[in-house]
């Protein structure tokens, strides 16, 4: 029986792969295998490797010693303990990422999680809670999903940690993020996001991990760690796929 079982497993993932041939995320072209990337799109993916700010997690340029915290972190404390992103916002990375968000490709979710779980183990690690960014409930029902809820659930169910999709919402809409600058995202996301009376019990004393797919100025995670901290959260850590840094060709996003 155990051979007959495996015999048809075998069939049927054979047919699979022919009537749905593995695809690069990136660029659409075929691969070996689901999930990979092609040659061309792997060598556009920048890692955010270490050494890097402990609080913002930017790379420095040159090892800066253990616990280095950049001067904007210093100048600016933001209201996060740490924030760390798996990808620099550019090439292949950004396609993927527009992919999950505009293209309907929730298949993308699970192994963009895996990257985050690489690039932010010390963070899971820690974290009680993982909480994602909660879109409006109007763009909710536009979309259809949350892409950052997505790789909540897959970030959760990799590492066994509990997720709260409610445990954040989004108050009033907001406009787009797109085109704006740092000033104008703040003041767009300003009081955007509340924790709501039933769901404090679960924020409360805890190590929260705040999922988005994007860290760009970091306006929107900052009001969502603003809401989870006036709601009695412990501490709170941001956890992103991408993260838009100077120096690279990232639009505003």
């Amino acid at each position: 029986m155990p051979q007959i079982r495996r015999a048809v497993e075998m069939a049927s993932a054979q047919a699979a792969a022919i009537l749905f041939p593995p695809v690069c995320p990136g660029c659409r072209r075929l691969t070996r295998e689901p999930g990979t990337l092609c040659p061309s799109c792997w060598r556009g993916i920048r890692f955010i490797e270490r050494p890097w700010c402990e609080v913002l997690g930017t790379p420095f340029a040159h090892d800066m010693g253990e616990g280095a915290v950049s001067p904007t972190a210093i100048a600016d404390p933001p209201p996060f303990a740490r924030a760390r992103a798996a990808v620099v916002y550019t090439g292949a990375a950004r396609d993927i990422v527009q992919g999950l968000k505009y293209n309907d490709r929730t298949d993308l979710a699970p192994w963009m999680a895996r990257w985050m779980t690489r690039a932010g183990a010390e963070l899971l690690r820690d974290a009680d809670l993982v909480v994602p960014v909660p879109l409006h409930r109007g763009r909710f029902f536009r979309r259809r999903f949350n892409q950052s809820a997505e790789l909540a659930r897959h970030l959760s169910r990799q590492n066994g940690l509990p997720i709260s999709v409610a445990a954040v919402l989004r108050s009033r809409q907001t406009r787009q993020q797109v085109g704006l600058d740092a000033k104008a995202r703040e003041a767009n996301v300003r009081g955007a996001f509340a924790v709501p009376e039933t769901a404090e019990i679960e924020v409360r004393g805890r190590r929260v991990l705040v999922v988005d797919d994007v860290f760009t100025t970091g306006a929107t995670v900052s009001a969502v760690a603003r809401a989870l901290r006036k709601a009695g959260a412990g501490a709170v850590d941001v956890l992103t796929f991408a993260r838009a840094l100077p120096g690279f060709d990232d639009p505003a996003f």
